[in-house]
């Protein structure tokens, strides 16, 4: 830190103000603004989940209390709803908060309740990236990415870097809500650092699937649950480096909550490692939400299963004779047998044009696509007015 201008001592040119609060916008404000809180949350009783370090949680013997916090931001609900109300002002009464009633909207992502569940939808952010984009009245396109052949290497470089990484970067954020444009969105993060031509058109053609799709939202409904899971490789899928792209897809019940398409670090030798590679990543997964689950009291006996289409990488996953075959791949990835002989993750073959994890890692023909996304749970947000669904009905007098 530094005097400025104008307000240097002439007296003393190397002291600086020592704070006795941090200042809304440095640097460090968010970490003491985040230690100040959950100082006291933890002093009110609460345990921060070893999950999630921003989720606090308190048990009472007839009830359970969550608080999730992002910054300033701050979700909190229960089971015992006048004890809610207790907490809401006994916060209130140590710093300046406001109470904005039931969920409804919180960080661009708003929540839309029906009879037997909810619906997460991003459609203002949608809006907002039509505007960045300039294509508020483009022509709706029918699937994110085109089943062209790859991008041709003598292609132009785009001269507008920096709204490439402002659209590709707002589209990251939009995944939260949005599964199914998870693979479209990581291959054109590939090439951020140097876009071509090609390349924006890509993301044109995205932003004109999502103008179309604007509505669209992940369901939560009600029902019986279970952690089942989806895990699927494109071996040498990218015809530049030959590198892999991992995907999967985890559901509690019958709900999408956690998914990916990513790039494989390295080269897979064959079909078998690349599946493996993506099932290992998956199985990690389904230990954490495990974990975070058992925290919340929420109890699914293990094992959960996980669908592969790839015989071989299942049988390297349950037989450990196959060392041999394996000594070049990481030890880290070897996870998964510990998961399967511990009983806690039983392996099911499932047939490729059923596996759903198939729409993070290629591009698709439309018809599938469309298949497959209606397997996520994603669809148009329902409708919160009744206007159009009531018949009246007149009274004719008599």
């Amino acid at each position: 830190m530094r005097q400025p201008q104008g307000y240097k001592d002439p007296a003393h040119p190397t002291y600086v103000c020592k704070l006795t609060k941090a200042l809304y916008g440095l640097r460090q404000a968010l970490r003491a603004w985040f230690s100040v809180f959950s100082t006291y949350l933890l002093e009110l009783g609460f345990v921060s989940s070893k999950a999630d370090s921003s989720l606090f949680i308190l048990h009472k013997p007839t009830s359970i209390t969550l608080i999730l916090v992002y910054v300033d931001d701050i979700i909190l609900t229960g089971s015992d709803t006048p004890f809610l109300s207790q907490l809401v002002s006994l916060l209130g009464s140590k710093f300046v908060m406001k109470d904005l009633g039931s969920l409804h909207y919180f960080l661009g992502l708003k929540v839309t309740y029906f009879q037997h569940g909810l619906c997460l939808t991003q459609s203002k952010y949608v809006s907002e990236i039509l505007t960045k984009a300039g294509m508020e009245d483009c022509k709706p396109s029918a699937s994110p990415t085109s089943t062209k052949g790859p991008y041709d290497p003598s292609d132009p470089p785009f001269d507008n870097v920096s709204l490439f990484r402002t659209l590709v970067g707002s589209l990251q954020y939009l995944t939260l809500t949005r599964p199914d444009i998870a693979f479209a969105v990581n291959t054109v993060c590939q090439h951020m650092h140097q876009p071509k031509l090609s390349h924006f058109l890509a993301v044109k053609r995205l932003i004109r699937y999502i103008k179309g799709t604007i509505n669209h939202g992940l369901y939560f409904t009600d029902g019986p649950l279970s952690l089942t899971a989806y895990a699927d490789a494109d071996w040498a899928g990218d015809p530049v480096d030959r590198q892999s792209t991992s995907g999967f897809v985890v559901f509690l019940g019958a709900t999408p909550v956690s998914w990916s398409a990513k790039k494989q670090p390295t080269v897979a030798r064959s079909s078998t490692e690349a599946e493996y590679r993506a099932m290992a990543q998956t199985a990690a997964v389904l230990v954490w939400i495990q974990q975070l689950l058992t925290e919340l009291q929420v109890s699914i006996a293990p094992p959960h299963v996980l669908w592969c289409d790839n015989r071989s990488a299942m049988a390297l996953a349950s037989n450990p004779v196959f060392h041999a075959r394996t000594k070049h791949i990481e030890i880290d990835y070897h996870f998964i047998r510990e998961q399967v002989l511990a009983k806690k993750l039983v392996l099911h073959f499932i047939a490729s044009h059923a596996q759903v994890a198939d729409i993070f890692t290629k591009v698709l023909p439309v018809s599938r696509f469309v298949f497959l996304k209606s397997k996520l749970k994603v669809g148009s947000s329902p409708t919160m007015s009744l206007q159009g669904g009531v018949k009246r009905i007149e009274d004719k007098g008599g």
